[in-house]
């Protein structure tokens, strides 16, 4: 055999394993088709939506003495769009929330942070996905959500992560978030809702590590129209990955419960 027809041999070996490989995978594919995508694993948002969901400059913090320990970052922000579509009778309440943002917001308290802003918080959180219900675990505050993936019927009551409710549209995870407790904010900056907050997520996988979140909120007392954010979700990669405890209710029992004994 000369060497002109070795090298040719060879090609076509490559030629030939390479299309074996390529029936191997299709193959493979078609047997997957119709499996919806696996989202469980650790996510967290980057970013700086938890200080404004709106497009924001840099600021000083509350205390001076502290320098640039609490200062507020610049954010681009998340909200498509640009702007939030409050009513003009709603607007007075966002500023008095705005005012009193370093005292009143309801992440210094510990309470459950409600949808959507338990997915933008600092903290990681972790989706466990299964065929009739998704349980998500949330760092901050031990909260946590069930997303039920077939009809629950109407909620048993009024709770700060609200009542979940799921469907796949193709590679989508959509869940309709209702129910919620009014007391909640979506950021530090006051923005805030009613109880008729009706919150349509959205999950799509961009790629293995990158989750797309989008969260439609409609509330008719607050908002003239619906309007939506949209942030990534990146999952943890690391070896040691996993979810920690953050049980921020020890470090507000002297913000809280100061007056209870006097």
């Amino acid at each position: 055999m000369t060497k002109h027809s070795s090298l040719l041999s060879a090609r076509w070996l490559r030629i030939a394993a390479a299309a074996l490989l390529f029936v191997a995978v299709s193959a493979s594919a078609q047997t997957r088709r119709g499996a919806k995508p696996d989202l469980s694993g650790i996510w967290q948002a980057l970013g700086n939506a938890n200080w404004d969901l709106e497009a924001h400059e840099a600021e000083a913090g509350p205390v001076p003495s502290l320098g640039t320990l609490l200062a507020v970052p610049p954010g681009p922000g998340v909200v498509v769009g640009g702007e939030i579509p409050y009513l003009p009778e709603a607007l007075e309440q966002r500023r008095k929330n705005r005012e009193a943002r370093w005292t009143d917001d309801p992440e210094r308290k510990c309470y459950m942070p409600g949808v959507p802003r338990a997915n933008y918080l600092p903290y990681p959180f972790e989706i466990v996905q299964g065929t009739d219900t998704i349980l998500m675990s949330y760092e901050f505050a031990d909260a946590v959500r069930i997303i039920h993936m077939t009809d629950p019927g109407p909620a048993p009551d009024w709770s700060w992560m609200g009542w979940s409710v799921g469907r796949w549209e193709g590679d989508t995870l959509v869940v309709e978030v209702t129910d919620q407790r009014e007391e909640t904010w979506f950021d530090r900056s006051g923005n805030y809702h009613s109880d008729a907050l009706h919150v349509t997520e959205r999950y799509t996988l961009r790629s293995p590590d990158v989750l797309m979140y989008e969260a439609t909120i409609e509330d008719p007392k607050v908002f003239s129209r619906p309007w939506t954010i949209r942030v990534p979700l990146y999952r943890h990669v690391a070896e040691n990955a996993q979810l920690m405890d953050f049980k921020c209710i020890p470090f507000v029992e002297e913000l809280l419960y100061s007056d209870i004994g006097r």
